[in-house]
């Protein structure tokens, strides 16, 4: 055990630390994990923000940059955050052709620890040392 922030687990007759970080004997090797593309995570990727008009709010949409209909996929470098006006107003064309704008280049999330735990953090302040060179 290397830190103790849960508390303790308690038997009939003693007490035992409830570690919250361990320690490994030896190095389990896994792959990197990718997040998957999902609703949530584009809009933890964009801020919640609206990726053409800047405006954070949190009645987002999903918006394809290039049209599923015109050859657009449906990958992490095409989804984008957008409010409900601004996906209405571009429609089902490209950018040049409705005279929008990207304000962030749509890119896949950092598979890196802190990205995906980070926002355990606030309730799990112990793990944060670990989390940084992992």
């Amino acid at each position: 055990m290397v830190a103790n922030g849960r508390g303790f687990i308690h038997t009939a007759s003693c007490s035992y630390p409830c570690p919250s970080v361990i320690l490994l004997s030896r190095m389990v090797h896994r792959p990197r994990l990718h997040l998957k593309l999902t609703r949530r995570e584009v809009f933890r990727r964009d801020h919640n923000t609206c990726q053409y008009c800047g405006r954070h709010t949190t009645e987002l949409t999903i918006d394809h940059v290039i049209p599923r209909h015109l050859g657009g996929e449906h990958t992490w470098t095409n989804v984008v955050a957008a409010c409900p006006a601004c996906n209405h107003r571009k429609g089902g064309r490209l950018l040049q052709d409705a005279g929008m704008r990207l304000l962030h280049q749509p890119t896949e999330p950092p598979s890196s620890a802190f990205y995906i735990f980070g926002r355990n953090l606030t309730e799990n302040r112990e793990w944060e040392p670990f989390l940084v060179d992992w």
